[in-house]
């Protein structure tokens, strides 16, 4: 069975490249904006606000549409599940575990795991491209329009828009290189730069396991593939 065969090689790794997608935080109520029945996919003009682009030409009415999306006033609300604890606890165990997550949400630090890279940023707090003072989502949530206390400038959260920069691929490189295996969890592998990590790890022979609801178009790199609901999957794994 391919459940056996992935806690076997999961309880034999000392150092996991753990990398995530958006069907790791439903558990927690919170949207898959990317799947078959995700929020994009009803409005593919959410893409246009959410732009760096948008940003500058608009930046009172981006933070409007930007809270709209992406529930800002209901981060507070989520929590980590079982899948963020069951990862803490592979960290806990005594593993090396670094985290590349897509997930904006900031659920696997909450959860406690210390090496996490948030590839395409947090929602958690925003930063003053004119003077560089950061701010939590404590001040973001108080004001409807966030501008800095010092420069008066809007400011820009710190998630990666379209149109941003990924500046974390080359450090998620670098952790896949120095692990001895990839375990990949609740992505569909869509969104480029970050589905070419599994092809990374494939080049240089990384050992690898994908668990996700649906196919990918990356199932063949992988030496494990499992097509089911992750919560499940994960309480299989620890048994």
């Amino acid at each position: 069975m391919q459940t056996e065969a992935a806690a076997k090689k999961i309880a034999a790794a000392s150092s996991i490249a753990i990398l995530t997608g958006a069907g790791v935080s439903t558990a927690s109520g919170i949207p898959d904006f990317r799947s078959t029945n995700g929020l994009w996919t009803a409005d593919e003009a959410r893409e246009y606000y959410i732009s760096n682009h948008y940003f500058h030409k608009d930046p009172e009415d981006f933070w409007k549409k930007y809270k709209d999306i992406f529930r800002v006033k209901l981060l507070k609300d989520y929590g980590p599940n079982n899948v963020h604890r069951y990862l803490k606890r592979l960290e806990a165990d005594g593993k090396q575990v670094s985290i590349i997550t897509q997930n904006v949400d900031g659920l696997h630090t909450l959860a406690g795991n210390e090496q996490v890279i948030e590839y395409h940023g947090t929602l958690n707090s925003a930063t003053c491209q004119n003077c560089g003072q950061s701010y939590e989502l404590d001040y973001l949530l108080q004001n409807d329009i966030p501008a800095c206390q010092h420069c008066q400038h809007i400011v820009k959260p710190d998630v990666v828009l379209f149109g941003d920069p990924i500046t974390e691929h080359h450090k998620a490189e670098r952790v896949i290189q120095q692990s001895e295996l990839v375990l990949v969890l609740g992505t569909s592998l869509l969104v480029s730069p970050f589905n070419l990590l599994p092809e990374y790890a494939s080049s240089i022979g990384r050992s690898s396991i994908l668990i996700n609801r649906e196919p990918t178009v990356m199932d063949h790199l992988f030496d494990i593939v499992i097509h089911d609901d992750l919560s499940k999957i994960v309480q299989q794994l620890q048994k």
